[in-house]
């Protein structure tokens, strides 16, 4: 795995609560209905081109920014225990998978090929703290605007999680699932209010 790191250099760490209990916000990083309505910046869509929440299991993601166009990922589940810990990679790729490097998918070329990205999720007093520590600069996060965008993602979770909780017993969105491995595909359609 290659990484700008330097001895001693910050990374990235974030650290957020929410007004919920671990096992609901778990699920929001883990459910594909869920994941998709929250995990892109704001602004932005995102879809899977498939996705396997399981140890091993990985996904193939395209991030649409009405301005940048698009940025595709993939990543490899390496740990998902249900609710404290959630870690997999994310790597650049091309459109049909294959590994890329930044800077022939336009973005900055000091962005490693690939990071890790852990989730601790911890409840006290029914409000969940999450934290996201992603092993990259966190100087390069921020100057490549994946800093902010996680920021921008947690704030959209949040807003997602309470949308949920005002609406008991509808939280399960609908999405197109037809290209997501191993999800279920009957009677999805994609939810109108993810667009741009």
């Amino acid at each position: 795995m290659q990484s700008p790191r330097v001895p001693h250099e910050p990374t990235v760490l974030i650290e957020r609560t929410f007004d919920f209990p671990r096992d609901v916000v778990f699920d929001a990083w883990t459910n594909p209905d869920l994941l998709a309505r929250w995990f892109a910046p704001r602004g932005c869509t995102i879809r899977f081109a498939r996705i396997d929440i399981r140890p091993g299991g990985g996904f193939h993601s395209c991030i649409h920014n009405p301005q940048f166009g698009d940025c595709w990922t993939i990543g490899v589940y390496r740990e998902v225990a249900r609710p404290e810990r959630l870690t997999f990679t994310m790597r650049i790729a091309d459109a049909n998978g294959n590994p890329a490097s930044s800077e022939s998918q336009g973005h900055d070329r000091d962005w490693p090929e690939e990071t890790l990205v852990s989730i601790t999720f911890t409840e006290r007093n029914g409000r969940t703290l999450v934290r996201l520590e992603q092993n990259v600069s966190e100087a390069l996060a921020r100057r490549t605007g994946a800093h902010p965008s996680w920021l921008q993602m947690l704030d959209a979770l949040g807003e997602e999680l309470a949308r949920g909780a005002k609406r008991p017993g509808q939280n399960t969105v609908q999405v197109d699932l037809a290209a997501i491995s191993g999800a279920p595909t009957e009677g999805s359609t994609v939810s109108p209010d993810h667009d741009c």
